[in-house]
């Protein structure tokens, strides 16, 4: 824990903002063009540029000028203790503090970066050691494991198709208030009445009513496929 904390506190503010950006980017996995981490971070592709370089030269990312940017071991490291923090943060809020979900996520951004290791630990242990936020997002284990997801949307899905609802982007407060309206929070059922394939909103049936979902919040939640409902055996 020591090293983590240690390792964190070489680095600023805005730099651990630019790893743990790149790692949501999917930047652990293949480069990231620079104009999407731009975008993601609010700022100009010439900035961008500039604090990548930074963290090219400190061996926390590769940077290729025609492919983008991804994270080296290190970089990742340090975004995925972020990315910790951020989520127990979050649950923490949720289930302790008794904040909304739609309310959580600007209080973690600025809470991530300060919080010791203890205290990570300590709200780890308080609430049962979570395995996902009240988002449905998998938290990283201490020795940096994620555990697969889907990243499919509902806005991908086809009429027929049961699913279930994994996870729901925490970007959008409004999204979040919409999505809570309708029920479609992570773990629901739904079965695809008329999927994308006829270009509008998509239809589902949630508990035995019908809702329709417009395809931009569609594409704000991430589903499975459901696994079978278990017979009761009498």
């Amino acid at each position: 824990m020591v090293e983590q904390l240690e390792r964190r506190g070489v680095f600023t503010r805005a730099q651990q903002d630019y790893l743990k950006a790149l790692y949501l980017l999917g930047g652990d996995e293949r480069p990231v063009p620079t104009r999407d981490l731009a975008q993601r971070l609010g700022i100009s592709s010439p900035s961008v540029s500039e604090m990548v370089t930074r963290l090219s030269a400190q061996g926390l990312v590769e940077h290729d000028r025609y492919r983008g940017q991804q994270l080296t071991r290190e970089g990742r490291k340090i975004a995925l203790e972020l990315v910790r923090h951020h989520r127990l943060l979050e649950m923490f809020l949720v289930q302790v503090l008794g904040y909304r979900w739609d309310e959580v996520h600007d209080e973690a951004e600025r809470l991530e970066h300060v919080i010791s290791e203890r205290m990570e630990q300590r709200i780890f242990d308080l609430l049962g050691r979570p395995r996902l936020d009240p988002h449905g997002h998998v938290i990283p284990t201490l020795a940096g494991k994620v555990r697969p997801v889907s990243h499919r949307s509902l806005g991908e899905s086809r009429a027929g198709e049961k699913l279930v609802v994994q996870g729901v982007s925490d970007d959008d407060p409004q999204k979040l208030r919409e999505l809570e309206r309708r029920g479609l929070m992570p773990g629901t059922r739904i079965a695809v009445v008329a999927g994308s394939e006829f270009e509008g909103p998509i239809e589902v049936r949630i508990k035995g009513r019908r809702e329709s979902v417009p395809l931009g919040l569609a594409r704000a939640i991430f589903v499975a496929e459901a696994p079978p409902t278990p017979q009761h055996i009498n």
